[in-house]
């Protein structure tokens, strides 16, 4: 079997999944176009070489449909013989989008691909496919799904976590991100984009909130109580007899944020780079999926991280940075908790309850932010892993090379 290394790593800013959001005027197909330019001017890249585009999303609807992969290679002007495929394991698509291609290039069937993920939720909301999942009651009901809130507050009950334990991650994560940005930790993988008209654009993560406050995280209301009353708190009891109700800890500032972005990743072998003049920068080593309870949904990302563990024969303390999807503060601390990943290792500069869930980009935003923050500390390994709903969740190993 072949080594897969990354060669290169980009993505653009994420903005807020709102109308008035920094990138609500581009498509998803816009976004990674706009990446795809950028690569050969980095590397010396030959996109005719590319042999298969691959990306994660999970609303693969609308503009969002008819294969944004293939589409956006050929939009790109990367030639006709570029061909593109996608990929959903709702918000663990980027991850997998990265991990099938590496599967492919470790078999033989692929020399070099470019994998990564991409969300346009200003355009394309969340739910917008109208799958039976979140859409059909009879399927509600027999499958037992909830709304990951839900699933994120049952979590925080079981584990007997406290609001101000909750808000106390928030605060923290905002700070780091506020500092990582600060001292420049991602300029060399953002590209910002454009404005509207070609105007001034955006060329940070929109939103980040370096004033918050402990007090301004405790003023917030709970954010999914009413759906709890509303049924889905009845839904998640009925899967959970051992609680006798669900307290409503999580705020908009202990969830993830809702975001706009895209990220892409060069993937090749050891032999592929030296031919082409590219760099090896990392190892992909192993991975692993995972499915629990669609109820409690959110535990599958730290279940795919232990099996990660257990492949590569690796303790958790063998790991020098883990990017862990912020699928809700409890989900976190738990992590934290578990597998003794402490501030410093896990999500050192913030995560995506500060700078924003781009849902089939964000597991690919995170083996990049791997790759980026083991090259700045000087690590050897980093682990990325995300959950998604009806409890699916995605984890890979990544180690750095030295020059």
């Amino acid at each position: 079997m072949r080594e897969v290394v990354i060669a290169d790593y980009v993505r653009t800013p994420r903005g807020k999944a709102t109308a008035r959001g920094g990138l609500a005027h581009l498509r998803a197909t816009d976004l990674v176009v706009h990446l795809m330019a950028a690569l050969p001017g980095r590397t010396g890249l030959d996109p005719t070489s590319v042999e298969d585009v691959v990306l994660g999303c999970a609303d693969q609807v609308g503009e969002q449909g008819s294969n944004t992969a293939r589409t956006a290679a050929l939009l790109a002007g990367w030639g006709p013989g570029v061909s593109g495929m996608m990929v959903n394991r709702f918000c663990a698509s980027g991850i997998d989008a990265v991990t099938g291609a590496a599967a492919r290039i470790r078999g033989g069937d692929v020399d070099l691909a470019v994998a990564g993920g991409v969300e346009s939720v200003s355009r394309v909301p969340i739910f917008s496919d109208g799958g039976p999942l979140f859409a059909d009651r009879e399927t509600i009901r027999r499958v037992g799904s909830v709304h990951m809130g839900i699933a994120a507050d049952l979590c925080a009950t079981l584990a007997g976590h406290t609001r101000e334990q909750l808000d106390c991650y928030g605060l923290e994560t905002q700070a780091k991100a506020a500092a990582a940005w600060a001292r420049g930790a991602f300029d060399r993988c953002l590209v910002p984009l454009p404005g509207p008209d070609g105007g001034p654009g955006l060329a940070t993560d929109e939103h980040v909130r370096p004033h918050t406050s402990r007090e301004s995280l405790a003023a917030l209301p709970p954010a999914f109580a009413d759906l709890g009353a509303n049924g889905q708190d009845a839904i998640a009891l009925a899967a959970n007899p051992v609680v006798d109700r669900i307290e409503h800890l999580h705020t908009v500032g202990t969830s993830p944020a809702m975001a706009d972005a895209a990220a892409l990743l060069v993937l090749t072998t050891a032999d592929g780079a030296a031919q082409r003049g590219l760099r090896p920068r990392a190892r992909l080593l192993t991975a692993a999926t995972a499915a629990v309870d669609p109820v409690i949904m959110l535990t599958a990302g730290q279940l795919a991280v232990e099996r990660v563990l257990v492949r590569a024969g690796l303790r958790p303390d063998d790991i020098d940075v883990f990017e862990f999807a912020e699928a809700f503060a409890s989900l976190c601390l738990t992590f934290r908790e578990e597998l003794g990943a402490g501030p410093d290792r896990m999500n050192p500069n913030g995560g995506t309850m500060a700078m924003g869930h781009a849902f089939g980009a964000t597991g690919a935003i995170l083996i990049g932010q791997c790759l980026e923050e083991l090259e700045a500390s000087g690590g050897r390994y980093g682990i990325a892993a995300v959950s998604g709903a009806a409890g699916v969740g995605s984890a890979v190993l990544v180690e750095r090379l030295t020059a």
